[in-house]
């Protein structure tokens, strides 16, 4: 059998007052999901420890079956290996985001989503102006970038900056939890400041300013960590293959730490305009080589992050229609049977506009296993699925069929 899991980042939801109290997900006309469902056995996935904070690093690896409180060491270093960058032992790899400051106001995470191309010419010019011999800006996509410090100390907290838009960025800069790494922290708020007077009159920004888009005028490091020590799947799971699927830096980064392919696909964005036939015929392709491939579909976490509930129904719509659909038919037609995991890995409410660690729902449907009673794929039904509240490496083992 091979194997192939569809997540759809950020995908569950709370219910809301506004929609008749009703999930984006119970919105949405997702006949092919449900069919999974319908079809396959479910059940409920807790994939954030209480002691961690519930990103998409933590979930993602906690959903391939990492005991992420001994292997996770920071976002930034997952990324450093989804572009190519070789930590040293003492480098200390930080994501650094492109963000977009309006007053004092932290006004979101994405500086308006801007583009790689755009970004890439502000990172390369911060680099130029910052960096040094210990201090190395790395461009990556859209507004996820890499910032390596030679001989940082990690132990200060950095506040995720999705999650606090609309905050006074004074009021959530960098603090060190040690007398140790208070000149790393020290380091790190100094070029937030300086960042932020290089790129006030930057080209870029002036340009997306005068086309009424926001501006990329702050960098806000954060996630700090040196190199995981990471089996790969093959080592925990024998898994001979297997391919990620993904237009996030992270999902990529993590996925070359596991020993898998990166598959890239022409035209994915991350957003609600990615290329989803393409990462599905991508998917499908690459199972007739591979035992296993991860398929992240980041648009519906995005439509999340940004409060917007209409938007998040229709990638859960695209996901289902343009995705899961063709999936489920080409499959169908292999030689070789395949069972489909459909989940996401944390839920991102739009209410709240940033990530929560409640567990999450799932179905698994393997050809020939009987289906379990669950009608409907959304945040409650599966709760009554045969395969209970799982945690751990309990999910990935169970969809292996070594549980």
């Amino acid at each position: 059998m091979k194997y192939i899991i569809i997540l759809g980042d950020g995908m569950s939801d709370e219910p809301l007052a506004a929609y008749g109290n009703k999930t984006p997900l119970q919105m949405a006309n997702k006949p092919h999901i449900d069919w999974l469902a319908k079809h396959g056995q479910s059940g409920m996935l807790k994939t954030v420890p209480e002691t961690m904070h519930p990103g998409s690093e933590i979930a993602n690896m906690a959903v391939l079956g990492y005991d992420v409180e001994k292997v996770f060491e920071g976002r930034g270093v997952i990324e450093a290996a989804s572009i190519g960058v070789e930590l040293e032992p003492g480098d200390l790899g930080m994501r650094c985001n492109l963000i977009c400051v309006e007053g004092d106001i932290l006004k979101n995470h994405s500086a308006g989503h801007i583009s790689s191309e755009e970004a890439e010419v502000i990172i390369r010019f911060l680099d130029e102006k910052l960096g040094n011999d210990n201090v190395k800006f790395y461009p990556g996509v859209s507004y996820r970038h890499l910032l390596v410090i030679k001989g940082g100390i990690k132990d200060f907290a950095c506040t995720p900056p999705h999650d606090v838009p609309g905050t006074p960025f004074r009021d959530v800069m960098p603090e060190s939890k040690s007398p140790e790494a208070q000149a790393t922290c020290d380091l790190v708020t100094e070029l937030i400041m300086k960042s932020q007077e290089l790129l006030k009159d930057h080209p870029i920004n002036l340009k997306r300013k005068e086309a009424g888009k926001d501006p990329a005028n702050s960098i806000w490091p954060w996630s700090p960590g040196y190199k995981p020590a990471m089996p790969t799947l093959k080592e925990m799971f024998g898994i001979e293959k297997s391919a990620v699927i993904s237009a996030v830096d992270l999902i990529q980064g993590i996925g070359v730490y596991a020993g898998m392919d990166v598959i890239k696909v022409e035209g994915a964005t991350g957003l609600y305009d990615t290329n989803y036939e393409g990462k599905a015929k991508a998917a499908v392709d690459a199972l007739k080589d591979h035992d296993l491939v991860y398929l992240h579909i980041e648009a519906s976490d995005e439509a999340g992050h940004e409060g917007d509930v209409e938007l998040k129904t229709k990638t859960i719509e695209y996901l289902d229609g343009r995705v899961v659909k063709y999936i489920l038919e080409e499959t169908a037609k292999m030689e070789e049977e395949v069972a489909i995991a459909i989940l996401p890995d944390h839920p991102t409410p739009c209410a709240l506009k940033t990530h929560t660690r409640e567990p999450v729902p799932f179905s698994i449907y393997k050809p020939g296993n009987p289906a379990d009673g669950v009608q409907v794929y959304d945040e409650f039904d599966p709760r009554k699925g045969v395969l209970g509240l799982l945690e751990g490496d309990e999910f990935i083992r169970e969809f292996l069929g070594q549980r």
